[in-house]
């Protein structure tokens, strides 16, 4: 499933939410430089963000389309997983991964970040964090369970909030076992946006478990949403939190 995010890289690139300003500015001012290493870069969503911010960025991403995309808007990525990635001696200010950490080895990851910072750089993970409209959560939930019966997700009945608490509660106590990396500090930042019902259509499709259904039943799924969010008006405020956790280099 890691890999099949570039299935469509240019509807993944405009759906995707970008991260919040005052995280970004928050790595940038704590890094004690500007050379940054994103793990998962993707389409460069958020590299391109660092980069705006005066940050000098490589990716990595094990997708080629995902990198091709991504060095089009003038991010430099090389194709690997981060596990078997070369650094070839290099080092870095900050590391950082957004919506990217969970498909990295939590023994190994944890261990490479702290390998290629510079003291007193970040270690800086990241993910949004959402729950839609009770109606039209269940409309995925059951278009879900019917085309995808025996998918893991189709069954999940807890909040978004707790199973991205668990993730990330296993990122720091992961980190606080890495040699060379300091006690982890969770951050949070809310925010909300306004989607149309052809927003979160374009949006669902870039999310796991969707990315690999054949046409016919991704299509069964969005008009199945599609009708729900026509029952609450056509759009809806989604609240979003965006979770971090950040360790630095000793």
């Amino acid at each position: 499933m890691a890999e099949s995010f570039g299935a469509d890289v240019e509807r993944y690139d405009r759906a995707r939410p970008a991260y919040p300003r005052e995280l970004v500015a928050g790595i940038v001012a704590s890094s004690p430089g500007g050379d940054l290493l994103d793990v998962g870069c993707g389409t460069g969503i958020e590299a391109r963000q660092f980069r705006a911010a005066g940050c000098r960025v490589l990716g990595v991403d094990p997708d080629p389309r995902m990198a091709a995309f991504a060095r089009r808007g003038g991010i430099d990525v090389e194709v690997a997983t981060f596990e078997d990635w070369d650094p070839a001696g290099r080092t870095f200010d900050a590391v950082v991964a957004g919506q990217a950490w969970h498909w990295v080895d939590p023994v190994a990851g944890q261990a490479k970040a702290a390998a290629v910072l510079r003291p007193g750089g970040l270690l800086a993970v990241f993910a949004h964090v959402f729950q839609p409209p009770a109606e039209v959560a269940d409309a995925l939930a059951a278009a879900c369970r019917r085309v995808l019966p025996d998918a893991p997700f189709a069954a999940e009945s807890r909040p978004a909030g707790e199973i991205y608490d668990v993730m990330f509660t296993g990122f720091a106590d992961a980190i606080r076992k890495a040699e060379g990396l300091g006690e982890p500090d969770r951050r949070r930042f809310a925010w909300e946006r306004r989607y149309t019902r052809e927003e979160w259509l374009d949006f669902l499709p870039t999310t796991g478990g969707l990315t690999r259904l054949p046409p016919d039943a991704l299509a069964e799924v969005l008009a199945e949403v599609g009708a729900a969010i026509d029952r609450v008006g056509g759009s809806f405020v989604l609240p979003y939190a965006t979770e971090a956790v950040v360790a630095v280099r000793a």
